[in-house]
């Protein structure tokens, strides 16, 4: 059985890393690792296969950034060159980025099998271009793993056959779990000379809230505020910088003495910064799941949440782009008020080992 794993982002690097592993070890599956390249900057691209132990690509398409609907034609057009070449039987594509839709629509116009890691997951927001490549990516998939029963209820919702849908629970936090003594020893709280507990984590990067002046603003006025009362660490993504001086934001950001701004962290340095961070501040849909399985109280920049599951039993509440509603969590957490959480069933490192078994039954 051939299969190609398909990624292109960062988070899709830490979703296919276990489930190589996994692959590794059964003889029935040959399996290649594509990159699309969607993501082009070395420090969220490149540097991912080294920290997380995963071979090198076999295939990369070298895609870069472009316009959505460029980028999708571009990943197509070379994708159904590799299909044509490689001749699998099925391809394995996680999660909602551009890749993820794109290489479905190719693998489904030629008949090859598709699996889809992480489906049913809905914010039911469609101007989210996630959100499209959702539902298109599950409409085309023949086997929907989704990682969370309220997924499976998504699914369910939708009409999709039962047989087609298997929960195999969260891969993401299967690298958590591997990875976990390597976190732990980074360095990286010294080398930014802050102490655990003691310092905000923050991440912004959705076009939602950094392309649009009025929204970054809320969120910049919350920081202003945030930051008086303890130090916020923001590793910056590069698209973030780049508004940051399209938009003329540079004064406001200048003049926070308070909020330490770096260049993107490796996976091993930026778990060990949420971890051990008093509270994060985030609009990334992975962070909410992390920190809910470490615990840590979760503030998330929109107005919805495709890991609803994050906020019904984990660690996470939506602030959107309220700042007042941003402010009054902060307080919240910084004054010990805060719901302490669970970790949903199946988010137990196991995920990928259960996405294998499956594979091979399906197969025979």
């Amino acid at each position: 059985m051939k299969i190609i794993n398909v990624v292109g982002t960062r988070p899709n690097f830490m979703k296919i890393a276990p489930i190589i592993k996994a692959m590794d070890k059964e003889s029935s599956i040959e399996h290649l690792l594509l990159h699309t390249g969607q993501h082009y900057d070395l420090k969220l691209s490149k540097n991912f296969f080294d920290e997380l132990g995963i071979p090198h690509p076999d295939i990369n398409l070298n895609i870069g950034s472009d316009t959505q609907t460029k980028q999708v034609a571009r990943i197509m057009t070379a994708f159904e060159a590799v299909c044509d070449e490689h001749q699998p039987d099925m391809i394995l594509v996680v999660g909602d980025v551009n890749s993820t839709m794109a290489c479905s629509l190719v693998a489904a116009k030629k008949g090859i099998k598709i699996i889809h890691v992480e489906a049913g997951i809905r914010s039911n927001d469609r101007s989210m271009p996630e959100e499209i490549n959702r539902l298109v990516t599950d409409s085309l998939a023949d086997y929907l793993l989704p990682p969370s029963t309220d997924a499976v209820d998504n699914l369910l919702k939708e009409g999709h056959d039962t047989s087609k849908i298997h929960l195999v629970g969260n891969v993401m936090i299967d690298t958590l779990k591997m990875f976990e003594d390597k976190v732990n020893g980074s360095t990286i709280l010294e080398k930014l000379n802050v102490s655990s507990n003691e310092y905000v984590a923050l991440t912004l990067h959705r076009p939602s809230n950094v392309d649009d002046v009025s929204s970054f603003q809320k969120i910049l006025n919350a920081l202003k505020e945030i930051q008086k009362q303890i130090t916020v660490v923001f590793p910056i993504h590069p698209r973030t910088q780049k508004m940051i001086k399209e938009l003329g934001l540079d004064h406001t950001i200048n003049e926070m003495e308070n909020i330490l701004i770096v260049e993107p962290m490796g996976y091993l340095d930026f778990g060990k910064l949420i971890s051990n961070a008093r509270f994060v501040l985030t609009d990334s849909g992975g962070i909410q799941e992390e920190t809910t399985v470490y615990g840590v109280p979760c503030i998330t920049l929109r107005e919805n949440t495709e890991r609803p599951v994050t906020v019904s039993q984990g660690t996470n509440e939506l602030a959107g782009m309220n700042t007042e509603k941003i402010v009054k969590y902060a307080k919240q957490v910084l004054e010990g008020h805060w719901k302490s959480g669970k970790i949903p069933e199946y988010w137990d490192g196991k995920a990928a080992k259960r996405i294998v078994s499956y594979i091979t039954k399906i197969e025979g």
